[in-house]
């Protein structure tokens, strides 16, 4: 008897490649298995409510601040009652940073983490040697390196909301914290988007409308602006043939002393509660979220696992010149973002209060009293 599994995940070949890669040697080894991805766009898997996709597809790639909806919701399985309490036991050992964790909330493990990533710097190697300079270590050699035209900010205004988190944190206080009548301290959340200001305002104004994909697309195309100090790595840009040029990644600069912060993002396999074929899929999400397929056929797929095995791996170092062995350290000290029922549509809206202090057209005060009338609107905060 055959079984149909039907899956949705996101439209980059590290969000798909795997995916359908995983899928097929599955059906392979098990010919009554038949898994059929289809894939959303970036935006739409940041943005958009996981409640509809559960009613629609068996297994779901999703992100981890939508789990405090799937929990209070009974959207997805909770795995730690259908998964061996010594599988779930490797993947929390072998997390890269806290991607297991943050699939975890109210006492129930949602999703497994097949995916981990963070913002990290990227360049072209060969560029800033051709132009004189190189790799910036600091902040203030950054803000040189943009004011001559050499860096380009990734600044989508989602991913300008996630530095916004990290430079708080680097400022000395994590955002949404015990004062749940705003998101972070005025004093903290002033200096955070100043500092941001502060590089935005020495990088080409056209960052704005580049997401971390076309951000590593326009770099590894152009010979200009040859560093960009964070966006959300994709490994695939540092392997061999895969873009124009090959990037080279690593670690992000220090300020004030000391790295800065970065805001955990990576991807997460949940198997719908809906679903009628929950053993194929819990055996299929078992497989992929192993250390062996992580580290293999996963890696090879396109993705970016979330297995530390996999990122330890001298071959997958290989192909991408180091890409895992020297970004893992940013992975591991990456802040979490919260994850309460309504975070998401928090997160929607959020973004333009951030962008629109960026641009100057808005104070960061106001942005800032934007920001915590907007946190102020959900209950479960």
């Amino acid at each position: 008897m055959s079984t149909t599994l039907r899956g949705i995940t996101w439209d980059h070949t590290r969000g798909f490649g795997p995916m359908v890669a995983t899928a097929q040697r599955w059906h392979e080894l098990h010919p009554e298995v038949e898994i059929v991805w289809e894939k959303r766009t970036l935006q739409a898997f940041a943005d958009e409510s996981i409640a509809s996709l559960a009613q629609k597809f068996d297994l779901l790639v999703v992100d981890h601040p939508s789990m405090g909806e799937a929990a209070a919701h009974g959207l997805f399985l909770p795995l730690e009652q259908h998964l061996s309490a010594d599988f779930l036991r490797d993947q929390a050992a072998h997390s890269t940073g806290a991607s297991h964790a943050s699939y975890q909330i109210n006492g129930s493990q949602w999703a497994l983490a097949i995916d981990a990533a963070a913002p990290i710097a990227g360049w072209r190697e060969e560029v800033l040697a051709a132009a004189g300079e190189r790799v910036p270590q600091t902040w203030d050699e950054l803000l040189a390196l943009a004011r001559r035209g050499r860096v380009a900010f990734c600044g989508w205004p989602i991913d300008c909301l996630m530095y916004f988190y990290a430079f708080c944190v680097n400022e000395g206080e994590a955002p949404f914290g015990p004062d749940k009548t705003r998101v972070v301290s005025e004093a903290v959340g002033g200096a955070a988007l100043r500092a941001i200001k502060e590089l935005a305002d020495a990088c080409h104004p056209d960052g704005f409308t580049r997401n971390p994909i076309r951000t590593w697309e326009w770099l590894a195309a152009q010979e200009r602006e040859a560093y960009c100090p964070f966006a959300y790595g994709y490994s695939n840009y540092a392997r061999a043939g895969y873009a124009a040029h090959r990037l080279k990644f690593g670690g992000l600069v220090t300020r004030k002393g000391k790295p800065l912060t970065c805001t955990l993002g990576g991807t997460g396999l949940a198997i719908s509660a809906r679903t009628k074929q929950a053993a194929a899929a819990l055996a299929y999400a078992q497989y992929v979220a192993s250390g062996v397929t992580q580290t293999g056929i996963y890696t090879m797929g396109g993705g970016q696992p979330a297995h530390r095995r996999a990122w330890l791996d001298a071959e997958n170092n290989r192909q991408t010149q180091d890409f895992f062995h020297d970004t893992l350290p940013v992975i591991e000290n990456a802040y979490m973002r919260p994850r309460f029922d309504g975070y998401i549509d928090f997160q929607v809206k959020a973004p333009a209060q951030v962008v629109a202090a960026l641009r100057n057209e808005i104070t960061p005060p106001q942005a800032l009293d934007r920001l915590n009338e907007l946190y102020r609107e959900y209950p479960a905060r």
